[in-house]
């Protein structure tokens, strides 16, 4: 009995060493909860915003009053991004994107380029699905449909309806075609995949590029392209509210001023410096920075490359596996266009936008690549020169990832400057270029 009584009062001691450490846990685990404020209380004012209005802001979850669309949460201050986010950049409204002319192919298999052959000339609706989604690109779809409906004949005639495959990989023509039909789409309604680096050249010119085909954007970019008048919309919105905002964007009037489709002047340098010339002013504005040319040769960014000459210039690095070569390959066509030209009146200067990876060997083993002759100058150099030849071009970014797609054309005597997508019409660059040696200064 006295065995008995002893080894029940160890197992009973034994039970309050092993409860204790829990209870002690417990408690340390229900410590911290008493001083968590609610999640909302550390929301700010403005902590949610629309992705297509930004200065729409809200403190609390919501509709943008100017479209519909859910109001999403803003990341929190110092938060760092994904490790593979891809930031979309995109004109404002009313400002026309600069669309490249991009090979592409239809639902049908049928090879175009997207400005000339889709958007050119045109209003336009354009949209951004894949046929693989489950969550917003079926109803994006079905909002296309009704709207091709309401349409009707107009469709295909006066607007053209465009849905553009965030994943070109996976959507061949064959699978857009299938997911056509399933929605019963019409002519002038087209679906658009093709290769990767052109797709995604082209997103990113919409502003629809995105990390994940998955955080897609649910927006309609709607434009009138001879009028230069373009909008975005929330893709989900009524039918009849989608095809409102169509017909205002059809009925603007054309643009047609001086400067043909896909041309914006540039707030570069003009006549009236202290000499009274365009050249006067351009001194002062460009930078003369020492840089190095793909065949290793020292030249002054101002002095040797621009004063006198009608000059292409875009950006580039060699170890680009998206955009830049289409580009480089665009102005290697531009190059055959103008001929003999290139070298005596004209100089293309391509500017590395990684120039702590681009010595001269590596871009010369890249113009030979694209058959750049002379007059064709891949340049690069001490990084602090080139950051501030591409910080007056406009060309600057700190991720070369994100650097610019756009083709800088100007006449240094004249002070007359325009850009213009890289991947833009080749013939149409080089017409532009012939206009600008044209005119001569006085």
């Amino acid at each position: 009995m006295t065995k008995r009584f002893t080894a029940a009062l160890a197992l009973l001691a034994l039970c309050i060493v092993a409860l204790a450490p829990a209870g002690a846990s417990a408690q340390r685990a229900r410590a911290p909860r008493k001083q968590q404020p609610a999640a909302h209380a550390h929301k700010e004012a403005g902590a949610y915003s629309c992705p297509m209005h930004p200065e729409v802001v809200s403190a609390k979850p919501g509709r943008c009053p100017k479209c519909g669309m859910n109001l999403t949460a803003a990341e929190k201050k110092g938060a760092t991004p994904a490790k593979d986010a891809a930031p979309a950049p995109r004109a404002a409204d009313g400002e026309a994107p600069q669309i490249p002319d991009v090979p592409v192919l239809d639902q049908t298999g049928r090879r175009l380029n997207f400005y000339t052959d889709l958007v050119k000339g045109k209003t336009v609706a354009v949209n951004f699905i894949f046929t693989t989604c489950t969550t917003v690109c079926p109803p994006l779809t079905a909002t296309f449909r009704r709207v091709q409906q309401e349409l009707g004949d107009r469709a295909g005639r006066d607007v053209q309806l465009i849905s553009v495959s965030v994943d070109p990989t996976t959507d061949t023509p064959e699978r857009l075609n299938s997911f056509a039909a399933k929605f019963h789409a019409g002519p002038g309604w087209t679906f658009v995949t093709g290769g990767k680096p052109e797709i995604s050249a082209l997103l990113k010119s919409l502003g629809a590029a995105t990390a994940d085909k998955n955080d897609h954007t649910p927006m309609i970019l709607v434009g009138n392209e001879p009028a230069g008048h373009w909008t975005r919309t929330y893709g989900l919105a009524p039918a009849s509210s989608l095809v409102k905002v169509i017909n205002d964007a059809a009925a603007k009037p054309d643009a047609a001023a001086s400067k043909p489709s896909g041309e914006v002047s540039l707030p570069m340098p003009k006549a009236g410096g202290e000499s009274g010339s365009a050249q006067g002013a351009s001194a002062k504005y460009f930078p003369n920075h020492v840089l190095i040319t793909q065949d290793n040769k020292p030249v002054h960014f101002y002095d040797d490359m621009l004063k006198g000459k009608v000059v292409l210039i875009n950006f580039v690095f060699t170890t680009c596996t998206g955009v830049c070569p289409p580009m480089t390959a665009n102005l290697a066509k531009v190059q055959s266009y103008l001929g003999d030209r290139v070298g005596k009146d004209v100089h293309i200067i391509s500017i590395s936008v990684d120039p702590t990876v681009d010595t001269p060997e590596k871009l010369k083993k890249y113009a030979d690549g694209f058959k750049a002759r002379p007059g064709w100058y891949f340049l690069t150099g001490e990084k602090q020169n080139v950051d501030w030849v591409l910080y007056k071009l406009g060309g600057y970014v700190e991720d070369k990832m994100q650097h610019s797609g756009i083709l800088i054309i100007g006449n240094e005597a004249t002070g007359e400057w325009l850009k213009t997508p890289a991947l833009r019409n080749p013939a149409q660059i080089a017409q532009a270029v012939v206009e600008l040696l044209k005119k001569k200064e006085n």
